[in-house]
């Protein structure tokens, strides 16, 4: 069973990956939206983290939710160094309280959009931060294996219409209209779409390693992440037209 979690709970994750409170409001805004879709069917025993982010984190916060819910978790992804970034992250958590025991299996793919190592099927397969740095001439490859591994895919990606973030992230971005027409190249409905991720600071703030260390302990930081929890619920209430802009994530599930 999955629990609440607050983004300073989030935030020791994100320390392990050698990111800030950026990545952990990110992780707790997927959160919203990921545990009342999950909720709608049947609790997956198997999940598969379909490669890492480009730039960002370890996609920890995919990790715990699996753990949370009990399934065995697959992560697969065609670069050695990303890798070797979740391995170190996973070592540095070791003897924490911040990710559960894993039932957990990586594996090095020789192609990230057919993945012919995998010859399972999963109950769900997540993306995040993928989609943008392939061909997109094979997203929509990418999404139709992933659809055949699993009947449930949540699809995260940069948000194109957010010049400030992906000029300062350096990472290329998709419409969200773009993310719909590939989540719907096999005649999947009911989709749930939308604009999450808009942390009220501007994107490029960098941290010290003793400034994000203090994060951690300091009660009036504490105190501005109880704040942001509350903030990101109130998200989903802005214009369209705003999210659009200033979203940092395009999602759809």
């Amino acid at each position: 069973m999955t629990k609440k979690q607050t983004i300073k709970q989030l935030y020791g994750l994100a320390l392990a990956e050698g990111e800030g409170v950026g990545t952990a409001y990110e992780y707790y805004a997927k959160r919203l939206v990921l545990l009342p879709w999950l909720a709608r069917g049947k609790r997956p025993n198997s999940m598969l983290v379909a490669g890492l982010p480009e730039k960002y984190g370890s996609s920890l916060d995919l990790l715990l939710l699996g753990a949370e819910i009990g399934c065995k978790i697959t992560v697969v992804d065609d670069r050695l160094p990303a890798l070797t970034k979740l391995n170190q992250a996973l070592k540095t958590l070791q003897g924490t309280n911040y990710l559960p025991s894993l039932n957990l299996q990586i594996i090095q793919t020789g192609d990230i959009i057919s993945l012919p190592e995998l010859n399972a099927s999963f109950d769900l397969a997540a993306s995040s931060e993928i989609l943008q740095r392939l061909d997109p001439e094979l997203r929509g490859d990418y999404v139709t294996r992933l659809q055949e591994l699993a009947p449930r895919t949540a699809l995260f990606a940069p948000n194109a219409s957010n010049d400030s973030h992906v000029g300062i992230s350096g990472l290329n971005g998709l419409q969200l209209e773009e993310l719909i027409a590939l989540m719907s190249l096999n005649n999947q409905s009911d989709t749930i779409t939308g604009y999450i991720d808009m942390p009220p600071f501007p994107p490029g703030i960098t941290r010290s390693e003793a400034q994000r260390e203090e994060a951690s302990t300091g009660k009036m930081e504490a105190f501005a992440m109880w704040g942001l929890g509350i903030y990101a619920h109130l998200e989903k209430y802005l214009p369209k037209a705003a999210r659009r802009k200033w979203a940092h994530i395009v999602f759809a599930l």
